[in-house]
């Protein structure tokens, strides 16, 4: 009986790890999300001399503002090209930086980046490490002859898929860090949250129905700041 055991165990010793690694869910192998766009950063064409080049990059915001106003972008005086990834954070965009934007080679890159982190979408919020993320950001582009708009993070009083944290006053004191860093180094700062807050400081039903993502009437608010902080930085000369 001994003899029999002790093989049986030996067996069980040498297969339960294994089946536990098979068992084990698989890790995040891209956790920036570089897939996303990485066909389409290929097939892009190269600017077009006279039509500079603007890249959004931001989150969901970004993510659905073509196919919610696709009209936007077209037929406008500039190119603008939309690399937004729903429900992504300062951190994912930093990582895909070079990919998304650089590599694009954009006269302009308009940077909305914040919300997520507040939603904690990818680890607890830390107000400093998120404006480090965009700084970090804007560096890049400047170092590489990009031009930079820094926006606000647009208000909101709650977030659907993470309840309680009370964003709003966290989303009032990162804008005012980012306005700060901006005016330092003469970026151009994209205020949305002024013109869209209620008396909450979140987005009002006519701008999101879920007071977080804009409808189009919500981007037809943005759009001609947008269109306004992409001429201003369009006149700055490059250092």
């Amino acid at each position: 009986m001994k003899q029999l055991l002790f093989p049986l165990l030996v067996a069980s010793l040498l297969t339960t790890p294994l089946l536990a690694q098979q068992a084990a869910p698989k890790p995040e192998t891209d956790w920036a999300k570089l897939a996303r766009y990485a066909s389409a950063n290929q097939q892009l064409a190269a600017p077009v001399a006279g039509t500079p080049r603007v890249v959004l990059l931001g989150n969901s915001i970004t993510d659905a503002w073509p196919t919610t106003d696709p009209t936007f972008f077209t037929g406008k005086p500039y190119e603008y090209i939309g690399r937004g990834i729903s429900g992504q954070t300062s951190p994912q965009m930093l990582v895909r930086f070079r990919q998304d934007v650089l590599e694009l080679r954009p006269a302009v890159v308009v940077i909305l980046a914040g919300a997520n982190d507040i939603a904690e979408n990818t680890g607890p919020y830390n107000q400093h490490a998120t404006l480090n993320n965009i700084i970090s950001m804007a560096e890049l582009a400047k170092a590489n002859g990009v031009r930079v708009v820094l926006c606000s993070v647009l208000p909101a009083a709650d977030f659907s898929w993470r309840k309680g944290l009370n964003p709003a006053p966290k989303i009032v004191a990162l804008n005012e860090q980012i306005k700060a860093y901006a005016r330092q180094k003469r970026f151009v700062y994209l205020d949305y949250h002024t013109a869209m807050a209620d008396e909450r400081q979140g987005l009002p039903v006519a701008y999101a129905t879920d007071g977080v993502h804009p409808t189009l009437a919500g981007y037809q608010v943005m759009e001609p700041l947008l269109q306004k902080a992409t001429a201003e930085a369009l006149k700055q000369k490059l250092k």
